[in-house]
């Protein structure tokens, strides 16, 4: 497969960068977090997304929305991780689109995806239970009522969870925790009787909710039991696009401690020409050549449908993982001691990556996913 963009991708990723550098600066994350901004988001730059189309990208034209494909998402997503934009985008545009597109009758797809292709409807995955990413660990139990599905538990580590109109939640009509058979999903409304919703505040800056859920009433989405095989598309969706817009920190971090390195002196020279920082400097230029070629093929992957999606998901994720991880940790390290201050930027990324590096899963349990691909 060519990986290069072509010209309406390239189109698209000039125009978001414009947008992002002008509209969601970290400035305005900063205030967004110093402000104690209930939402945690901008509304307004969120409305501006969506008339820009971002979040119909990936959602088919019979729907709603553009049909671009996931290359289109991911250069988005890619820009949106250069400035660590606040929105919905990823709960909504690439989680919650993705569950009802794979699970959704058609009746709901018809009445749904044009809402958030609209911007009217924001929705969030409600899967984890435990501190770490176990997809088929589910206990929250669903037992069919006369209204729908009644749904009993709690989930952890809910991105945008508070901000959502509903809740895709990961349950369990039967079988035990592990087993990917009995996995079911159910669709609640957020202000529906028995869900409560409490916000975490993440290092990031960025929204996470736990929610419990005293016998919610919700709607089946797809098959009784049957939800593991589309679970699997939906993670690994998200796992690809997290992993472009980790990219997309990883790209501005480098950058920003190249410029610094040519401009900060010591003994009347930059530290730039010291050999031991152009040797670290080159090593996470390489790093991010490679990350670069993951990410491209496990989104060209996506848009081909093909049948390496879940190792190339694993691959692409736990590359970035470590490779943000390295460079956000060496930009704070070549910025000094002022690299460690709230003054300078540089320690939004670091704490970004980190709050990534955990999203649907860290580089040990994609080690292990990717070994059992390959029959290990």
């Amino acid at each position: 497969m060519p990986l290069v963009l072509n010209e309406e991708q390239n189109m698209l990723k000039d125009a978001t960068k414009d947008f992002c550098t002008n509209n969601t600066p970290i400035t305005q994350l900063r205030r967004l977090r110093d402000d104690k901004s209930e939402l945690g988001f901008d509304s307004a730059t969120w409305q501006q997304m969506v008339e820009l189309g971002w979040a119909g990208i990936t959602i088919p034209e019979d729907f709603g929305g553009l049909g671009f494909g996931y290359l289109g998402m991911g250069v988005v997503m890619e820009e949106c991780g250069r400035t660590l934009a606040a929105s919905p985008l990823f709960s909504t545009a690439v989680l919650g689109a993705s569950a009802i597109l794979h699970a959704g009758s058609e009746t709901q797809k018809s009445e749904l995806l044009p809402q958030i292709a609209g911007g009217e409807l924001l929705l969030a995955l409600a899967l984890e239970e435990t501190p770490h990413h176990n997809p088929y660990g589910s206990n929250a139990r669903a037992e069919k009522s006369d209204a729908g599905y009644k749904v009993t538990g709690s989930k952890k580590f809910v991105l945008d969870g508070h901000v959502a109109n509903k809740i895709v939640v990961v349950t369990r009509t039967s079988g035990s925790s592990g087993d990917r058979d009995g996995l079911t999903f159910v669709l609640v409304d957020s202000d529906a009787p028995g869900v409560s919703v409490t916000r975490t505040v993440m290092v990031d800056s960025r929204n996470a909710s736990n929610i419990e859920f005293e016998g919610a009433v919700g709607a089946l989405l797809g098959e009784v039991g049957k939800a593991a095989d589309v679970l699997d598309k939906v993670l690994d969706t998200g796992r690809i696009l997290l992993s472009a817009e980790m990219l997309g920190g990883v790209e501005e971090c480098f950058e920003r401690t190249v410029e610094y390195l040519k401009v900060r002196e010591q003994f009347g020279v930059p530290v730039g020409s010291f050999q031991g920082l152009k040797h670290r400097a080159s090593e996470m230029f390489c790093e991010v050549e490679l990350a670069k070629s993951v990410v491209m093929e496990a989104l060209s992957a996506l848009d081909d449908d093909s049948d390496q999606i879940a190792e190339l998901a694993s691959l692409a994720k736990a590359t970035l993982n470590d490779i943000y991880h390295r460079v956000s940790s060496e930009g704070v390290q070549m910025h000094g001691g002022i690299g460690m201050t709230d003054e300078y930027e540089i320690g939004f990324f670091l704490k970004r990556s980190r709050v990534c590096e955990h999203a649907l899963g860290n580089s040990a349990f994609h080690r292990d996913r990717y070994g059992v691909t390959q029959g290990y």
